[in-house]
């Protein structure tokens, strides 16, 4: 009878400690968890550096994300600093209407997942950072599946988190363009 008592307790002890640990969390399912489908090698080129942007380099692997993390009235993302202006950092023209875009627009490119698939072009998002609130409209994707060409501008794919944002923007946030890279938090906006 103290033999099977000292097993229960025993057993709840390790579910415990399971429930707790990083073993659990590696066999739970992950939802809503969005993983690299793949790696980009590397290819270097012009990359037009206006906005201090990261540079392919040759030979080196950059993940792929075709996901991105759910959306919910307040998502973690990390903001970037992006002209969408001709012959500036952004590459080509903006992919939601096959045009340019001025530094004073208030617009942002998001993520592959969170574009999906030209299903937020045109729509209103709210940015939240540093005490402010702003709403930019979207017109372009943050590729996170393809990048280190000219249309990327020689860039590596984006990390499956971007919001991906104009100077207007972050002006408009009162945030230092200098650093480049500022986390925030956005929702859908009303349209």
């Amino acid at each position: 009878m103290a033999t099977s008592r000292a097993l229960a307790a025993m057993a709840i002890f390790l579910l415990v400690a399971l429930s707790t640990s990083h073993i659990a969390s590696a066999l739970r399912p992950s939802l809503g968890v969005c993983h690299a489908s793949g790696y980009l090698p590397g290819k270097s080129g012009y990359c037009e550096k206006s906005n201090d942007p990261d540079c392919c380099e040759d030979g080196k692997r950059y993940p792929q994300f075709h996901c991105s993390p759910p959306v919910t009235a307040s998502t973690k993302a990390v903001l970037t600093l992006n002209s969408f202006e001709k012959g500036k950092d952004g590459g080509g023209p903006s992919e939601c209407d096959n045009a340019y875009h001025s530094d004073e627009e208030m617009v942002v490119a998001l993520s592959t997942g969170w574009f999906k698939n030209m299903g937020r072009c045109g729509h209103r998002i709210k940015i939240n950072a540093n005490g402010k609130s702003v709403y930019a409209k979207v017109v372009d994707e943050c590729d996170s599946v393809y990048g280190c060409d000219e249309d990327h501008n020689y860039e590596p794919p984006c990390a499956n988190n971007i919001v991906d944002a104009s100077p207007a923007v972050w002006n408009a946030l009162g945030l230092d363009q200098n650093v480049g890279m500022e986390g925030i938090t956005w929702s859908d906006g009303n349209n």
